[in-house]
């Protein structure tokens, strides 16, 4: 499915990312510096190969950085060597493919694997698999089956339901692990224990429901017992209607109480360190219907790679500083916002409008960075939902999901599989996640082989 390591990186596969143009090939003026000055110091030629494969990813994408190295690396041999520096490899790892933990033996062999699979992922190249959702038949609660939140690491995916329970699979054998119930206590409203937001990692599984709990478990040496990590106050803070997180926060959007719309903590304390905002202000009627039906979705917040946290009603977008925090930028959309289609990577945002214009902006000033039109959304009955990974923007509408580039807002594909409704999308740069209506988890993997 893919070519070596070598051709990969060394031969440069563009993937559809840009070999050629700006970075076809070494030019006779860098091989005249070379003759005329002589060798150039390692650490030198180094942060030279970082630079181009950096730019070339800003400018043509993260793909076309393969090319530009391979165009340095054949200008001599003393410049190839430094194709064996770890130190390079991780650095443009963590740049290009915002990955900081090392996942493979070598930080090349974590590079060419990351490369490969947002080829993949480009080119569609995927396996396709289905998951069914064990079925609690003491739970008389017709609702059960209807996904509220899915989440992915690199080797689990979680899905949790609005009455309350979050499935926890294994991503490799697809095999499913445990159920999780929140605590039991008194709840006001029917969906008050459905879940609002899910924190995943290969360690830790964090989840919280619309009445404010919050739960943990510990997943990596076998799967501790579930406690409760935060006990919500529904009456003051009003209803937790999303919830995500970082290696440092939690963060909580809430609507139905003026001026608590962010709720921040502390991960290692599990201290609430931030109470306050207005961005939910105007939807705090509709939230607390949210206790007792099934409506679509009033808000969302997610975090960036910056520590900055960027949420969104269906009429406004707020970017805010986690640690200081500080409201960094804010814009209304009068066209408003499907809030179901909002989502947001390491560095961009993805806003899609009611009439079915999505765009991707920088989180840092909102700045516009292209767009896109969800054809027919207008049309399309049921829900638009959409998520995004590092380079790609994926909507679901009318029965099928469809895959954008972000760099510059071309269309892709839309996938083979037809999927029917579907109530929960989640993707990352391996796996694209579905959960439709009845219990059904619909998985696609990009991962290279």
């Amino acid at each position: 499915m893919s070519t070596s390591s070598s051709e990969e990186v060394e031969g440069g596969d563009g993937g559809g990312g840009g070999g050629g143009g700006e970075f076809e090939g070494p030019s006779s003026r860098r091989r005249m510096m070379r003759s005329s000055n002589g060798v150039w110091p390692a650490p030198f030629v180094e942060a030279l190969a970082f630079q181009v494969a950096a730019d070339a990813s800003l400018i043509v994408g993260r793909l076309a950085a393969a090319q530009a190295l391979f165009n340095v690396f054949q200008v001599c041999s003393t410049w190839r060597a430094v194709s064996r520096s770890e130190l390079l490899w991780q650095n443009l790892t963590r740049r290009i493919w915002n990955v900081g933990h090392l996942a493979h033996n070598t930080w090349r062999e974590e590079y060419i694997y990351r490369h490969r699979t947002a080829s993949n992922f480009r080119s569609r190249r995927c396996v396709y698999s289905n998951i069914h959702i064990p079925i609690d038949h003491n739970n008389n609660n017709n609702d059960g089956l209807s996904c509220r939140r899915l989440a992915l690491s690199d080797h689990h995916l979680a899905a949790g339901f609005s009455d309350g329970a979050v499935h926890l699979f294994h991503l490799l054998s697809r095999l499913h692990l445990s159920t999780f119930y929140p605590h039991y206590r008194d709840r006001i409203g029917r969906f008050s224990s459905s879940v609002s937001g899910i924190i995943l990692s290969d360690v830790c599984l964090v989840f919280a429901t619309l009445d404010g709990d919050i739960h943990s478990t510990v997943i990596d040496v076998g799967i501790t017992p579930l406690r409760r990590a935060h006990m919500g106050d529904v009456v003051n803070d009003g209803v937790l209607v999303d919830f995500t997180g970082s290696n440092q926060w939690w963060v909580g959007l809430y609507a139905g109480v003026p001026g608590r719309a962010f709720h921040i903590w502390n991960i290692e304390t599990e201290e609430l360190v931030f109470i306050g905002g207005t961005l939910t202000d105007p939807e705090a009627v509709i939230g607390w219907h949210l206790l007792t039906e099934m409506t679509d979705l009033i808000g969302r917040v997610r975090v960036t790679s910056h520590e900055n946290a960027v949420a969104c009603t269906s009429l406004r977008v707020i970017v805010f500083d986690l640690a200081n925090q500080i409201v960094l930028g804010e814009q209304d959309f009068r066209r408003g916002i499907t809030v179901a289609s909002f989502d947001a990577n390491n560095e961009s945002t993805l806003i899609t409008d009611s009439r079915g214009t999505a765009s991707m902006r920088r989180v840092v000033d909102l700045e516009e960075i292209c767009r896109f039109t969800i054809r027919g959304a207008s049309q399309q009955r049921g829900r638009i939902l959409g998520c995004v990974n590092g380079g790609y923007g994926v909507v679901f509408g009318g029965g099928v999901i469809r895959v954008w580039e972000i760099e510059h807002g071309g269309y892709l594909y839309s996938f083979r599989e037809r999927i029917g409704e579907c109530n929960a999308l989640a993707a990352d740069d391996s796996y694209v996640a579905a959960c439709s209506p009845h219990g059904i988890l619909h998985l696609w993997d990009f991962r290279a082989q």
